[in-house]
């Protein structure tokens, strides 16, 4: 029985073949729309996370003045070399602490030059960022100490300085300070904020306090913590630490500011997974506009084809037949333009993740649920238009012309 409704259905689906594909076609439209936001959505998620792990899960960065959009730094006092020590002595379930100093300065070697950001560091700085050397060798203790001229390049700037040339031992000028090369770092492409970190060379931090910033001032402080260390637990103990050292006591509020790598990290991905939500459901819009036009098109079905209707309850067809035919209609249409809608959107979707450098998240359950509700559609539409049909009186309906 339900195999001769399913083959009416059909018949007269194919009848009326370009009304049935401009039907379909905003159901094709919606699951498509919504599989692709969706998919492109958690590509995105997947992408920050992952340029945020760039920078590590454990690590905390301490800078002077509060973090957040509207506070400023300038006014705020910086670290100094002793807060690093006490830093460094005190906390605990830390791995490495390491100070920052940072301004753009011009790099030039022979007749080639770029504007770049060097940085004073010392060698727990690519300890606390997860950084290797591809050449050469790190900051050695006593260079930190003695203020020596050596730095270490990013990717970046030594393709742009020497391309195919051995940077070792070579010198290269700094502003006004002539410094060797020791070491390359490993590419790290962009961060999760968008800046080129291989653009940077790292000199100690007293030579960059001595020869290019005039002062002894640290601008912030990069704390790595422990495999499996509470970084929520560094991050109080690090408030503690620097309350005390600035003299900041009662309910005053820090003029420094402290933030979690993971936390921020989590927010990111929190946001652009509101985000995706948004946009799904943006999308899904288009599937209840598909779904309308079923009911439309249905509705006219049933206008056109009342004298059909009629004969077939004349000649003994129930309600509930003639009700079961046009839903199945309505149904067969919905779920055809799912299946079409489901491969459109991950073709979308893995065209838009190609273009845009992102990873391709295929996600079963939003597959699942789009095509679910391409189906719910043709039940909820259809149903008014095959119960109008169902309803129909036979004798008005074989008048009918």
């Amino acid at each position: 029985m339900f195999y001769e409704t399913l083959k009416l259905a059909v018949q007269a689906i194919r009848r009326n073949a370009l009304r049935s594909f401009l039907t379909l076609l905003g159901i094709v439209i919606g699951v498509s729309a919504v599989i692709a936001m969706v998919t492109i959505g958690n590509g995105t998620t997947a992408k920050v996370k992952e340029e945020m792990a760039k920078l590590g899960t454990n690590v905390l960065f301490v800078r002077p003045g509060q973090w957040g959009p509207g506070r400023s730094s300038a006014t705020a006092k910086p670290f100094n070399a002793r807060d690093i020590v006490e830093m460094r002595e005190q906390l605990r379930g830390v791995r490495a602490v390491a100070p920052l100093a940072q301004e753009a300065v011009t790099v030039v070697y022979g007749n080639e030059s770029r504007s770049t950001g060097t940085i004073g560091t010392d060698a727990s700085y690519v300890i606390a960022q997860d950084w290797n050397l591809t050449e050469g060798r790190n900051f050695l203790d006593s260079e930190t100490r003695s203020g020596q001229a050596v730095c270490i390049l990013g990717k970046t700037v030594r393709d742009a300085l020497f391309g195919s040339e051995d940077p070792m031992g070579k010198r290269i000028r700094l502003s006004n300070v002539s410094c060797e090369v020791i070491g390359v770092l490993e590419p790290k492409g962009e961060s999760g904020f968008g800046n080129d970190r291989d653009d940077v060379v790292l000199i100690p931090i007293r030579t960059y306090q001595r020869r290019i910033a005039g002062n002894t001032d640290i601008n912030r402080i990069t704390v790595s913590a422990e495999d499996g260390a509470d970084t929520s637990k560094v991050q109080a103990d690090i408030e503690r630490l620097l309350r005390e050292r600035r003299g900041i006591s009662g309910g005053k509020e820090d003029d420094f500011g402290v933030a979690d790598m993971k936390q921020i990290a989590d927010t990111q991905a929190a946001t652009t997974g509101i985000l995706t939500m948004l946009l799904g459901a943006v999308a899904g819009v288009s599937l209840l506009v598909g779904g309308i036009g079923i009911m439309n098109i249905m509705l006219v079905s049933v206008t056109e084809r009342t004298r059909e209707i009629g004969i077939r309850l004349a000649i003994g067809a129930q309600e509930s037949q003639v009700l079961m035919q046009f839903l199945v209609e309505a149904v067969v249409l919905s779920l055809f333009g799912g299946v079409v809608g489901v491969l459109l959107g991950l073709a979308l979707a893995g065209a838009a993740s190609a273009g845009m450098a992102i990873p391709f998240v295929f996600d079963p359950g939003i597959v699942l649920i789009a095509f679910a509700f391409s189906a719910l559609i043709g039940v909820v539409f259809g149903y008014f238009p095959a119960r109008r049909a169902a309803q129909l009186d036979p004798i008005d309906a074989l008048r009918h012309e």
